[in-house]
């Protein structure tokens, strides 16, 4: 059986409140903090990073510099006050220069804070580089969606206006706050380097070209981008082509031809794939049943929900939550 449909959203309804499809987007961001190193290198000094599918990683240097080698790409410098964000996972190289000597980075005196927060002092005795490097993942869909739209590797070596003001003091703080380890610090280290990561993206979206594309182009648009936020507002909802055209203030064949351009896939295959990212993030951080999960997305039979899941993720739904059970082990 099909998503439900006995019940049809007032398509004028559910528009009336959505002003900025892409802001929602961007308050929907949560990042999950998977691990957090405030480092202390002195030159020369160097290790390597391994491969974490996944994750994005984040590198803000708070005093000296240090370079980055990824795969056959060029070396790059990140210097104070810079930002790198990698959202590959692929495995890369941090260095106090081109010819330092490096050592993985699991062999090294960590000093370990909590389960998810280390401090690093390490290197030779040369001129110091601090940093903060973070390995975090995004918990909600629309996060999710998001940095597969990022480049391999994202850096930003200024900071326009108010933004720079702001978050050039906030990386002093993290700074401050790392050298001072006072209780609470590592909480308020990860909660702001996530406003740091967070700000990186929306400057990348407001400056870079290529983010007037695609996906994110979609939600710019005046029609199609209140057709996709009343989509992520009410998964559930029996929605088809005809309603969220309406909710679009468009004909249905404008609506299908317009959504299918910007986004590269019908709006039904959208909320298909749209139900089902929200389905998995619900069996990793929830215990609730599978009938209860495929009810919330608007699905009355479980059968029909395990067969849309498994054509989206080529997996069922049970291994998806008998591999989030098995995790801990690991």
């Amino acid at each position: 059986m099909s998503p439900a449909d006995t019940h049809i959203p007032d398509p004028a309804a559910v528009a009336q409140p959505i002003g900025d499809p892409l802001g929602e987007v961007l308050h929907l961001l949560k990042l999950s903090g998977t691990f957090y190193c405030q480092t202390d290198l002195s030159a020369p000094w160097g290790f390597n990073v391994p491969k974490v599918d996944g994750v994005l990683a984040f590198i803000v240097v708070t005093e000296g510099q240090c370079w980055l080698e990824i795969g056959d790409r060029k070396p790059l410098l990140i210097g104070q006050g810079n930002l790198v964000l990698l959202t590959s996972g692929a495995p890369h190289i941090l260095r106090s220069g081109p010819d330092a000597k490096t050592e993985d980075l699991a062999s090294l005196p960590v000093r370990k804070i909590t389960d998810a927060y280390e401090t690093l002092h390490y290197g030779g005795g040369g001129d110091v580089t601090r940093a903060m490097y973070g390995i975090v993942r995004f918990d909600h869909a629309a996060g999710q969606r998001l940095m597969a739209m990022l480049p391999d590797v994202l850096k930003i070596d200024t900071w326009q206006g108010y933004a720079g003001t702001w978050l050039q003091s906030t990386l002093q703080f993290i700074s401050n706050e790392a050298r001072q380890l006072r209780p609470g610090g590592e909480t308020v280290i990860t909660r702001l380097a996530d406003v740091v990561v967070i700000e990186a993206i929306r400057n990348w979206i407001n400056t870079a070209p290529e983010a007037n594309t695609g996906w994110l182009q979609a939600l710019r648009d005046a029609q199609i981008g209140q057709a996709i936020m009343a989509m992520h507002r009410t998964p559930a909802e029996g929605w088809t082509v005809e309603t969220l055209a309406k909710t679009a203030g468009m004909s249905r064949s404008a609506f299908s031809a317009r959504f299918t351009a910007l986004v590269g896939q019908s709006a039904m295959q959208y909320l298909t794939v749209w139900r089902m990212q929200l389905a998995r993030q619900k069996l990793l951080e929830t215990g609730l049943p599978l009938a209860t999960i495929a009810d919330s997305l608007g699905y009355t039979s479980e059968p029909a929900f395990s067969r849309a899941f498994k054509r989206v993720f080529g997996v069922s739904p049970g291994q998806i939550r008998h591999k989030k059970e098995a995790s801990p082990a690991q």
